[in-house]
């Protein structure tokens, strides 16, 4: 029986005893016999222990919170167009095919003064290594496409969003200048009017993000075939392999001249041969799996970058790279978009075709650069590019045949094609057509510029082309026809939609599992 609770202006009362306990003693200080149900303390270690692991646990949030903030303060961001309409919905960033632009600027502003005045690079700067980061839906595949910036393109008209400044459409421009007047959505916009994706996100980084990236990997291998020294960037390297990091890092990806015939093209496969390295390197010593590693990564990285509003988020980029970091280093193709020099300017590029245009459409196809005979991942977005395979009207064309320009590019090896062809296109009306020099190819294809598809398919049906032969083509003014052995005689060889994507052999300039000696530019090779 308990004694009754002492009424308490607060509703509180004092601990109740046991008549028990009461009977052992009259002490309040006692507690209760141990006979009687003895209510244990808690052991002096598992206190200890308990308040230990409460200061780790708030520790480790107290730390991730802190990195989380940081590293969120770091971003820098931007808009992903400028005035171009998607027809696509928003990616998941965790299990959707995705593309990001990957652009390094030349801006000489804050830590890049060093590399020249603000006056070298105008309004937002210029993209001086721009790649297409396609990344496939089942995290499998990588293709890292390289644009030279020494590339003509037509630029579509863009609006600045900071200033509302509308800038017109150019035509033959270096693709590195699209962004430098309306900013890094020009740049996104051109590309995907040049490939006929619809790009996803950007990363843009400046100088400064290589020297501390390869700092904080410690270094990453390059191998050159001889001794070599560019003054210009000040790169000096000798035969065989090295480590770089910091400048001399920087210098690599930089030069202009230490590699190939000193050209644009030598830098393209120096800086896919570093990222190489680079991912090799990061798979190799399990950064991906080491958290300390990859905060030291993130901060590196994010203090030097810039990214696309729907990119900006610590755990949306954690996402992205989780994606990477199981990809086998054999399916990261390194690609180099087809050129030529331009006939407008020798010391300009412009796209090789059908070449190029086969590459574009290997891509919206979701074909598998190393493999193109595969089939494609079957989570490919046919839908991204409606306009890649269209199919002749069955209506009367709704624009004048007299008027649309069409040449004939004859790859045959037949040359009376030439005049046979021109003969059935005047016949079936179209009157307004030319003749190209071309190479040799194996595959027929009918290629298009912009607002010339519905001319493309009623030439391609006049003809007897297969609709998956028409293609988009950014070099292409008009429509153009470009005749291969198929089409030696008669009509050509029937194919369907399913038909393997004709590519260059030699589309591939390297994965992320090759190690290539870059070949040094002889005329600044030393001794």
């Amino acid at each position: 029986m308990s004694r009754p609770r002492e009424d308490r202006a607060d509703g509180t009362g004092p601990p109740v005893r046991s008549g028990a306990a009461a009977r052992h003693t009259e002490d309040p200080s006692v507690g209760p016999a141990r006979h009687l149900g003895v209510v244990r303390r808690t052991p002096g270690w598992l206190k200890i222990g308990t308040a230990v692991v409460s200061v780790l646990l708030v520790g480790v949030i107290a730390f991730g919170a802190y990195w989380a903030v940081r590293l969120q303060g770091n971003l820098t961001t931007a808009s992903l167009g400028a005035g171009s309409t998607k027809s696509e919905g928003a990616v998941n960033d965790s299990t959707d095919r995705m593309q990001i632009l990957v652009l390094g600027s030349d801006t000489r502003d804050g830590k890049n003064a060093q590399y020249g005045s603000v006056d070298d690079a105008t309004g937002y700067g210029h993209s001086d290594v721009m790649m297409l980061l396609d990344i496939s839906a089942d995290n499998k595949r990588v293709n890292v496409v390289s644009f030279p910036r020494d590339l003509l393109v037509d630029i579509p008209k863009c609006k600045d969003p900071k200033t509302n400044t509308e800038y017109p459409a150019q035509k033959g421009v270096m693709i590195n200048a699209a962004m430098s007047e309306a900013g890094i959505g020009c740049a996104v916009d051109t590309v995907n009017k040049l490939t006929g994706l619809e790009i996803d996100h950007f990363m843009m980084a400046d100088f400064n993000a290589v020297k501390e990236l390869s700092n904080a990997v410690g270094g990453v291998q390059v191998c050159v075939s001889d001794a070599v020294y560019d003054p210009d960037s000040k790169l000096r390297l000798p035969k065989g392999t090295s480590t770089v990091q910091g400048e001399q890092a920087l210098s690599f990806v930089r030069t202009r001249h230490a590699f190939g015939d000193g050209g644009d093209l030598g830098r393209i496969k120096a800086q896919q041969g570093f990222l190489s390295s680079l991912t090799r390197k990061i798979k190799d010593d399990g950064t991906l799996s080491n958290p300390a590693r990859m905060l030291g990564i993130a901060d590196a990285v994010t203090k030097n970058l810039t990214i696309d509003d729907g990119l900006a988020s610590i755990p949306t980029l954690l996402a992205v790279g989780n994606r990477l970091k199981n990809i086998d280093v054999g399916k990261v193709a390194f690609v180099a978009v087809p050129t030529v020099p331009a006939e407008s300017d020798p010391n300009r590029l412009q796209m090789a075709e059908p070449a190029a245009s086969q590459l574009f459409a290997a891509m919206r196809k979701n074909i598998d650069l190393t493999d193109p005979k595969a089939a494609p991942d079957a989570s490919a977005e046919p839908g991204a590019s409606p306009s890649a395979e269209p199919t002749a009207s069955a209506a009367a064309p709704a624009y004048d045949k007299t008027l649309q320009p069409v040449t004939v590019a004859n790859g045959s090896g037949v040359p009376a094609r030439t005049q046979e062809i021109l003969q059935a296109l005047t016949a079936g009306g179209f009157t307004q057509h030319g003749q190209l020099t071309a190479r040799p190819v194996a595959t027929t294809a009918v290629y298009y510029g912009a607002g010339f598809a519905d001319v493309a398919a009623d030439v391609a049906a006049l003809l007897g082309v297969p609709a998956a032969q028409v293609l988009p083509a950014a070099g292409v003014a008009g429509v153009q026809v470009y005749v291969g052995t198929d089409f030696a005689g008669g009509v050509p060889a029937a194919t369907t939609g399913a038909a393997p994507v004709q590519l260059p052999s030699d589309i591939v300039n390297q994965t992320a599992g090759d190690t290539v000696c870059q070949q040094a530019n002889p005329a600044l090779i030393t001794r």
